[in-house]
């Protein structure tokens, strides 16, 4: 009865089911996977969504892009990245899920194939298969840091490719696409009429000083068709508010060609409300003292996870450019199941295991940087002491 888009198996895994139980037994729990800022006790203006009830916005007057002012408001925010992003080049949409939907039917038919990074979200592999797109994986190497591994890239191509996706900083690495890598990877696809979408939701957030900086960034190139991914979810903090957009690079007559077509789309969905069109601007402007919060704790939160693990020697760290988690490489005693669902049953901690982001091999763990302080801190040391008395 029902589609092959959605999967066939929907019966939780070991680890869901350990969660399931542990929060049924009102048990405590420090949980090192919270990605949600809205629960990580950040501080939010309590009228800063008031916005949202103007009274412009009681007027419908859609547009498939959305508003003129609410896409000039997001070009100001590549303004305050140095970069330049023209207000009739931007698509709104109601998220960055939704964004990946809309190029997908853009660039892709069915049984297409796009390129995601391994390690990489596990999101991709829904979003394509819910749009009848098959995702290949190209990989990411680490040898004291991350670069994309381009031969892999161009291994994995074939005469179905239609874009090659790159998170910049990588969610859960941290990595920040270079220049070079960028050049490497537009030699690639330009030539073979792929595009590039760029996902920088995490970009606002440096882990490292100066390394969004040094990022390659797609919207500055000229030779390769591109489509910039960012959102309210995480530049502000407001993933419950529903705005996302797209930013379009690329050769004139590929703009052009692809904003045409865009449009179409847009328009049969008219997917983003107008209340959040009306108050965009000022979200966006008022949304930086969240901004703010979450930069301090994550930097914090990162190099106490640095030291702290600095005097656990079985355990290390990997570098991280940016973004709102870290990875840790730890001793392989036992499955990566077999630990996440130990650390959650005898030391009341919930961490990712590398398998959930599609690791090459154990055993990783990944934890979020955005919890506060204090309990971070002792969800860190409860998973060190896992191996200091093994």
């Amino acid at each position: 009865m029902f589609s092959t888009r959605v999967p066939a198996q929907l019966a939780p895994n070991r680890l869901a089911q350990a969660l399931r139980a542990h929060r049924a037994a009102g048990r405590p729990l420090v949980d090192l996977t919270e990605s949600n800022p809205t629960r990580a006790g950040f501080d939010y203006p309590r009228d800063l969504l008031a916005p949202l009830a103007d009274p412009p916005a009681l007027r419908y007057d859609p547009h498939p892009f959305g508003s003129l002012d609410a896409r000039a408001a997001v070009a100001k925010e590549y303004e305050r990245h140095g970069l330049v992003a023209a207000p009739d080049r931007i698509v709104l949409t109601a998220s960055t899920s939704d964004a990946y939907s809309m190029l997908f039917k853009l660039l892709a038919g069915a049984g297409d194939e796009i390129l995601i990074p391994r390690p990489g979200y596990p999101l991709f592999d829904h979003l394509t298969r819910l749009d009848l797109v098959v995702s290949r994986p190209y990989d990411l190497e680490y040898h004291g840091a991350w670069t994309l591994d381009l031969a892999s890239v161009e291994r994995a191509l074939t005469p179905r490719t239609r874009a090659v996706l790159i998170v910049s900083p990588n969610n859960p690495t941290g990595a920040f696409v270079s220049r070079t890598e960028l050049d490497g990877l537009a030699a690639l696809c330009a030539p073979r009429e792929i595009a590039i979408i760029a996902d920088e939701v995490f970009a606002d957030y440096e882990l490292e000083q100066g390394s969004a900086g040094r990022a390659g960034r797609v919207s500055t190139r000229g030779d390769v068709l591109s489509f910039t991914l960012g959102g309210l979810s995480k530049s502000i903090g407001l993933p419950q508010v529903k705005l996302g957009w797209i930013a379009v690079a690329g050769p004139e007559d590929l703009i052009g060609a692809a904003l045409q077509r865009l449009e179409i789309i847009c328009d049969t969905y008219l997917a983003v409300s107008t209340p959040v069109q009306v108050a965009a601007a000022d979200l966006l402007h008022r949304g930086a003292a969240v901004r703010h919060q979450i930069t301090t704790r994550v930097t914090t939160n990162y190099r106490h996870l640095r030291a702290a693990v600095a005097s656990a020697p079985a355990c290390t760290v990997l570098h991280s450019d940016g973004g709102w988690y870290a990875v840790l490489r730890v001793p392989s005693l036992e499955s990566e199941e077999d630990l996440v669902v130990g650390l959650l049953q005898t030391e009341n901690v919930l961490v990712h295991p590398g398998y959930f982001f599609d690791f090459p091999r154990e055993s990783f763990l990944a934890v979020s940087l955005l919890p506060p302080s204090a309990a971070f801190a002792a969800g860190v040391a409860r998973v060190l002491r896992r191996f200091a008395t093994s």
